[in-house]
């Protein structure tokens, strides 16, 4: 039986203060007051002082009202009962369908031992050429999205929930606007995604202490999920709203900060979340892709900083297309070389041209001659950004390949690609 306590020492914003013992981190806890039953969650132990973030808010909370322990930190359901459900950061559901109380698990533990995991090796095939050609999504993999306000991010991660081979789809929005999260929904419902996602979501309006425990609940039912053999990808948006929520709750606890204001425990925290990509031997696997949109576009401001530490690589959305310059995955040498022949070739030679071909739009916007080969980058380049880096360019990596085969054959002789005369004489197009 818990104790019940009948006195709050201090109440600040939605942070409330009692005395009592044998309290743990992360515990949840009860409050009755004249509004009704509110729930808490343990954010600060301090000798027999216990602090706590008050779901609801603070507002209509008096000194006098109770606090109830309950003797367990937060919740969530799990398995495959979930697929085709909306839940919000506490777990309740949003879509009007029953709460789900079977196969409840905690979430927020530890990530998984590294002697379970086993070296990347699949492919995740999304449709999208700026990923399967050039920057590979590798399976257990964690990789931010690197962008700004403004970008159509949360469509892009809507279309790699359509298009992602995997088994399920679990999405966890964080202060997204309420027409985001639409999208989002009505989207995958209408072309029968929803049925193998899940989704996890906070809007701007809900509490802010739900936030901070979206991608938990998230990643809990993901590993349970691979440990049961599914393949899954966890789609994250957007991680600098999770962390503006634990800089808004660390100043209403009064720390000290840390740089420009965020708690000191920020790269901690940023990482015992993409660390639980993991692929089980045995079993299924964790993907994690996580939007993190970086304000004022400072790759140095600190959220986007400490993640480029935590991840491998990175994608940058800019001006609706995924920049070929900046981005990266450091996993994709795992997998493309085992894909087709050409396909690293392709990668590179494409690339390479198209830094040519930047050079070349410098050259011209300085009023500079431009030559026959200047001609042919400035053909190739226009072919390149309509054909590959355009988002709404929709092909499996098969077609991708022969399309940048055949991009290259419209603009250049085959000894101006650099690729090797073996692979030129296997995939080089004849009628063109």
């Amino acid at each position: 039986m818990r104790k019940v306590y009948h006195k709050i020492l201090q109440i600040a914003g939605n942070v409330i203060t009692v005395e009592a013992e044998n309290v743990a981190y992360n515990e949840l806890a009860e409050v009755t007051s004249s509004r009704g039953t509110s729930l808490a969650q343990v954010i600060r132990l301090q000798d027999s002082k216990v602090s706590l973030q008050v779901f609801a808010g603070g507002r209509g909370i008096s000194t006098g009202d109770e606090v109830r322990f309950l003797g367990h930190e937060m919740q969530v359901a799990s398995g495959e009962d979930l697929l085709g459900r909306v839940f919000n950061g506490r777990g309740l559901p949003r879509d009007g369908k029953p709460v789900l109380e079977d196969n409840l698990i905690n979430i927020g533990g530890p990530s998984v031992n590294p002697a379970k995991r086993i070296i990347p090796r699949n492919m995740i095939r999304t449709g999208i050429p700026m990923i399967d050609v050039f920057n590979t999504l590798v399976e257990s993999q964690k990789l931010p999205i690197f962008s700004v306000a403004g970008e159509p991010y949360n469509q892009l991660l809507a279309r790699i929930a359509l298009q992602a081979e995997v088994d399920v789809i679990i999405l966890g929005g964080m202060g997204l606007k309420y027409d985001d999260y639409l999208y989002f929904k009505n989207t995958l419902d209408a072309n029968g995604a929803l049925a193998k996602s899940i989704l996890f979501v906070h809007t701007a309006s809900d509490p802010t202490v739900e936030c901070l425990m979206v991608p938990d609940m998230a990643l809990a039912v993901a590993e349970k999920l691979a440990i049961d053999g599914k393949r899954v990808l966890v789609l994250l948006s957007d991680m600098t709203n999770f962390a503006d929520a634990m800089k808004e709750i660390a100043i209403t606890m009064e720390q000290i900060p840390s740089n420009r204001g965020y708690p000191g425990d920020l790269y901690s925290q940023l990482a015992a979340r993409y660390e639980k990509a993991v692929d089980f031997d045995g079993a299924g696997s964790i993907t994690i892709l996580a939007v993190t949109t970086m304000p004022g576009d400072d790759v140095t401001h600190p959220i986007p900083d400490n993640t480029g530490y935590i991840t491998e690589g990175q994608f940058y959305l800019k001006n609706g297309r995924i920049e070929p310059f900046g981005s990266l995955s450091r996993l994709k040498q795992q997998v493309n070389g085992t894909t087709r022949a050409d396909h690293r070739a392709i990668m590179d030679a494409m690339i390479r041209l198209y830094s040519d071909f930047k050079s070349t739009l410098e050259k011209q916007s300085m009023g500079f001659q431009m030559s026959t080969w200047d001609k042919k980058l400035l053909k190739y380049g226009k072919l390149f950004e309509s054909r590959m880096m355009d988002l709404a360019v929709n092909i499996p990596l098969e077609e991708a390949l022969d399309l940048g085969w055949k991009t290259l054959a419209e603009c250049f002789e085959p000894a101006e690609t650099g690729i090797k005369t073996d692979l030129v004489k296997d995939y080089w197009p004849e009628n063109l």
